[in-house]
């Protein structure tokens, strides 16, 4: 419709152009100059108007397509006060800008939709160019590395060279898992990467996720999956054994009775025999008593959480270890901030960890000149509640560091290696997590984060 009334037009002003060149022949045959100069005028002006009637459309659609190559679809074209001939070319301007404007808002609120689901994932994400051109990366990226910003991959290789390098070899579609260390957390994080390509240009994602629960979680389990086979062999094997050697005992002793009466007999060979089945008899009831403490820890799967005033807590170790730690002439500081800081523990299982680690503390400063031990409390910016123990004492060599919560291992002469085992066992219970510190000849803190 739009095309014939288009064509009506320009078919009336070519009509109406010819009729007034026809009447300026006539007059100017006539030497009639005036009313020929004046329909001359008249030409021009009709030509003018068909020209601009021929243009105009033209002109509207170049004006809609600049904007839509700049994006911009706010312009409106008005529908109600225009040739008629133009009308329905506004009207389906119109349409397409509302179609656009609606394209663009759906675009962004599913822009808006991702960014939120990005930000909540305990997973940091990164995505970067081929210059190094960092191009987003989210909040938890932000939280796992205490990046207030990244713009470029060179700052990363500044603040934290190791993860740099690991992410320089991480290959598409092979995960790795690097150590880092950032600010006063150990953590694990497993890397894996994708490339894509958007216009021309090469992009790479990278997401990292810390992982140092999980590999601590399936660790423990290994080892106790491990203890409960070793101390149900060891129990069966050595039981036996024990109670052979009470009964043996008892016939060696009835024998050095008899042998007491016959004033002939020398009783020197029984003695010795009686002294090794003894030794036997006690090595096999300590084999099997340590077996049995292993068996028990094994048993812990369910912490009794309650609500615990951490002052109280750390009061309740002071009372326990008082003497014992006035006797190595050990200092014991409290700090707790803020003062009625509450944390949801098993209360028992609390105190049994912080005993651990204070009296491996204690082992610790025991040849220092000045011992000391801190206790601290606090609570996080995001709302986790942290214990320390703090010591100055000789700290943990860097090659054990990885070594001290195996169970069974310990470096010192009389240690059981079941303390901090025990510790991390019991943190994870609590869905929490152990971490140590250490500079060898300046002391170690142990943090435990809930």
């Amino acid at each position: 419709m739009i095309f014939k009334r288009f064509d009506v037009g320009i078919l009336i002003r070519l009509l109406g152009l010819f009729a007034l060149l026809y009447a300026a022949v006539h007059y100017a045959h006539q030497s009639a100059y005036m009313p020929a100069l004046f329909l001359g005028f008249l030409i021009v002006g009709l030509g003018l108007e068909l020209a601009r009637y021929v243009t105009r459309s033209n002109q509207e659609l170049a004006s809609f397509l600049l904007a839509v190559k700049y994006r911009d679809f706010s312009q409106h074209f008005n529908e109600a006060h225009t040739d008629p001939a133009l009308k329905q070319l506004h009207t389906a301007f119109n349409q397409l800008n509302g179609t656009f404007r609606q394209l663009s808002a759906e675009k962004e609120a599913q822009f808006t939709y991702l960014q939120t689901i990005l930000a909540l994932i305990d997973t940091g994400i990164i995505s970067y160019d081929s210059n190094g051109q960092v191009e987003w990366v989210n909040e938890s990226f932000k939280q796992i590395l205490e990046l207030p910003y990244l713009r470029n991959m060179h700052a990363l290789q500044k603040r934290h060279p190791v993860l740099h390098e690991a992410i320089q070899q991480l290959q598409v579609g092979v995960p790795a898992v690097v150590k880092l260390t950032v600010g006063q957390k150990t953590m694990q994080l497993l890397l894996s990467a994708t490339s894509f390509k958007i216009h021309q240009r090469s992009f790479t994602l990278v997401a990292f996720k810390n992982v140092s629960h999980t590999l601590e979680e399936t660790q423990t389990e290994a080892w106790q999956k491990l203890l409960r086979v070793m101390t149900h062999e060891i129990m069966n094997s050595v039981a036996p054994i024990a109670s052979l050697a009470d009964t043996l005992r008892r016939h060696v002793h009835l024998e050095k009775a008899k042998a007491a009466v016959s004033l002939g007999t020398d009783s020197d060979l029984l003695d010795d025999v009686e002294e090794g089945i003894r030794i036997i008899q006690h090595r096999s009831e300590g084999l099997l008593n340590f077996a049995q403490v292993y068996r028990n820890f094994s048993k812990i799967t369910t912490p009794l959480l309650t609500t615990i005033y951490v002052q109280e807590l750390f009061q309740s170790i002071r009372a326990l270890l008082a003497r014992q730690l006035a006797e190595q002439h050990i200092e014991l500081v409290l700090s707790v901030q803020p003062a009625d800081l509450l944390l949801q523990a098993d209360s028992q299982l609390m105190e049994q960890v912080l005993i651990n680690l204070v009296l491996n503390a204690a082992h610790a400063v025991a040849e220092c000149s000045q011992p000391r031990i801190q206790l601290i409390g606090k609570s996080t910016a995001d709302g986790r509640v942290v214990l320390e123990v703090l010591d100055n004492g000789s700290g943990i060599p860097t090659d054990l560091l990885d070594s001290i919560f195996i169970p069974f291992f310990t470096t010192r002469p009389n240690g059981s290696g079941i303390g901090l085992s025990l510790a991390r066992q019991i943190m994870h219970l609590h869905k929490g997590s152990i971490q140590v510190q250490s500079v060898e000849g300046a002391g170690s803190v142990f943090r435990l984060a809930f």
